[in-house]
């Protein structure tokens, strides 16, 4: 059986999570793999629950629903104590700080806390680019997609004009992950 990935982004409407599931899919499949995302936000959208999954595999996938992530970002306080007991067992949590500040017990999983909010503000000047900055994180921590793809998916999808702004959050969330990993 071959590599399978599942990733579950999730936080608040308006974080961007749905725009960052749809660039890791694309960049899983620039570098060759299979790949397949879909999304759920609460009936409020802004501000109320959101969450993007993406399912990275070598071969076909025929379920495109993440049961089990073996990879979970939280942005949100609410989206930890929703979605942290789904966390597949060893898997990785990647936190965002900022506003995720009480942690349930996660089966064994490898937990990362990062202040991907406070970063996109502090460091690139909006926290409308913190969804670019959990990507460069999440994709530097766990290795399921390319700096390279990703960078190139991440370009080819984001508004003209913006590119310097996102070339620095993804730089940003990669040297946050490395930080951590060291």
């Amino acid at each position: 059986m071959g590599e399978r990935n599942e990733l579950r982004l999730s936080g608040t409407g308006g974080q961007g999570l749905i725009l960052a599931g749809i660039i890791m899919a694309d960049a899983a499949i620039r570098d060759g793999k299979n790949s397949i995302q879909s999304q759920s936000y609460g009936p409020e959208a802004r501000g109320g629950a959101s969450r993007s999954e993406v399912i990275i595999g070598d071969e076909d996938i025929d379920y495109p629903k993440v049961n089990k992530p073996d990879v979970l970002l939280v942005m949100s306080q609410e989206a930890c104590d929703k979605f942290a007991t789904d966390l597949e067992q060893g898997g990785v949590m990647i936190v965002d700080s900022t506003y995720v500040h009480t942690l349930p017990e996660v089966n064994g999983a490898i937990v990362y806390q990062i202040p991907i909010s406070m970063t996109a503000k502090e460091e690139i000047g909006r926290e409308m680019v913190a969804n670019v900055v959990a990507l460069g994180a999440i994709a530097r921590i766990t290795g399921v997609v390319s700096r390279e793809a990703l960078t190139d998916a991440l370009l080819a999808r984001i508004p003209k004009g913006t590119e310097e702004l996102n070339r620095k959050a993804l730089e940003a969330g990669w040297t946050l992950a490395e930080n951590v990993l060291h």
